[in-house]
Formats: structure tokens, sequence, C-alpha cells
């Protein structure tokens, strides 16, 4: 080969590889834990569109997103996606979070993963992309049988906002759309959370009880009137402004915090991750 030709080989560039990623997710959505956790997540909006279908009609009360489901089936997703908020999403996500780093150091394979180079850096990007599409996918899981169940049994339509004005159904799609991306990025910052702490443990069980208690203390931390300086740093603080998306207009001051707040929270927390994969002696 000339020097030339040695030259354009050199040059050429490198094919990216997606092959540790696919074994990620296929890991993860291929487990029966995993799968179980998301039927229970596509259960709740089934249930919901159930009992209020079975449910007299003067019956009142509740939060407004629930009670608008009667008027617009589109509202089963978004009060699927109220209900879930506060337990069953961040559990989902803790699990997985919890299980990225600890998990492997459990089984004995994590020195292995760590034996290319760059590894560490590239474990934990990996990871924590897995984390993210999980959290898209088990958003938009809610969000879809939520869906479908509403529009099946209450019908679609023009749907009337949180604010009274009514808009068109094709408009109503596309906010929950945004709704579900606004708590998937949410729940990727809780991901984030979880990252770190998987790293500070080998018992994926014991990172994803932390990872639970981290959530709950923060709702508990935002009930706390005496800590309203604190509130507005509280990851969960901002997680009910995906309401706002249906009001008319949008509000989007909330919305904006929210997301501002969230990726400082991933980026802190993937930095901290990083920090400490790259001090820790791997023995497993």
């Amino acid at each position: 080969m000339s020097v030339a030709e040695l030259s354009l080989v050199r040059a050429r560039p490198r094919r990216v590889s997606t092959r540790f990623l696919r074994s990620e997710l296929k890991i993860i959505f291929g487990r029966r834990r995993n799968i179980a956790g998301l039927g229970v997540l596509a259960a709740v909006p089934v249930i919901l569109a159930v009992s209020v279908r079975l449910s007299s009609p003067s019956q009142g009360g509740g939060p407004d997103l629930i009670v608008a489901v009667a008027g617009n089936g589109l509202f089963v997703a978004f009060g699927a996606l109220a209900l879930e908020l506060p337990l069953f999403l961040p559990l989902a996500v803790s699990a997985i979070s919890g299980d990225s780093v600890a998990g492997e150091a459990n089984l004995g394979t994590l020195r292995y993963l760590l034996a290319v180079p760059a590894g560490r850096t590239r474990l934990l990007v990996i990871k924590y992309t897995a984390i993210v599409i999980f959290a898209l996918a088990a958003t938009f899981l809610v969000a879809l049988i939520g869906t479908i169940m509403g529009l099946a049994l209450f019908g679609g339509g023009d749907m009337t906002t949180l604010s009274g004005t009514q808009i068109p159904l094709a408009d109503s799609v596309w906010r929950l759309v945004l709704s579900s991306l606004y708590l998937a990025a949410q729940f990727s910052a809780l991901g984030a959370i979880g990252l770190f702490i998987s790293t500070l443990t080998e018992q994926p069980i014991g990172a994803t009880i932390a990872i639970v208690l981290v959530d709950v203390l923060m709702f508990i931390l935002d009930q706390i009137s005496q800590l309203d300086w604190l509130h507005p740093w509280l990851l969960t603080h901002w997680w009910t402004a995906f309401a706002d998306l249906v009001r008319d207009p949008i509000a989007t001051e909330s919305i904006q915090r929210g997301l501002v707040t969230a990726a400082i929270y991933a980026g802190a927390f993937w930095l901290a991750a990083l920090v400490r994969l790259s001090t820790k002696d791997i023995s497993s």
C-alpha cells in the first residue's frame, strides 16, 4: 500500500457503532420485571378511563384533568400522566437507573465493559442514553394508551382547555406530545441522579430505593411552606407545570424554568457520576 493510500485509510472517518446501545436497550426492554413495570404503567390509563366511564355523571370533584375526562377522551392521557407523576413513572425510571451501573458491578461484568478505550466515559454516555430512551418510552406509553382508551370510550372533537376555551383535536394531540416530552425530560433528570447513585454501590435494589427516597424527599420539601426559598431548586417542583400546556394560551414561564432545572440536574449528576466512576477502583 502506497503512502497516499495509507493516508486515505487513516483519514477515513470511523463508523460510530450503536452495538453497545442496542445491547443495553435489549436488556432493559427484554427483562421480565421491566416489561411487568411497563404493564403497570399502561394499566393506569385503562383503569382511569373505565372507572370514569362507569361512574355517575353527577359525581364531581378531583383534579381538573381528571374531571375533564368525561368531556373529551384525550384528557384520559393527561389525567393518567398526572396520576402516575408522583410515584409510578419515577419508580420505573428509578429501577432502570439504579440498575445501570450497580447491576453490572453486582453481576461482575463492569470491569469487562470498561476494558475498551475511554471505557468509563463511553459507558456512562451509553447508560444514560438508554435511561433517557426508557423515560421517553414509559411516558409516551402512558400517553398512547390513555389516548386510545379515551377516544374509544369518550370520543374526540374539540377539547376544552383548563382555561375554558376550546381548541381543535390536532392541537390537543400536539399539546399531549409536548407534555410527554416535557415529563420525559424531567424523568431523565431523575435518571441522572439515579446514575450517580448507581455508581456508589454494587446493590441495584439499594440504589433504586435511594433514588425513590430522594424523589419522595423532594416532594415532601416542596410541601413545606417555610422552605419556599428552596422550592424553585427542587426538581419535582416543576413536574406539574406540564398542565400549563393544557391552558390557552400556553403559559411558558414554568415550563421553561422546569426545563432549565432539569438540564442542570442532568448535567451536574452525570458529571458527578463520571467523577465517581473515574476514581473508583473497579474490582468486579
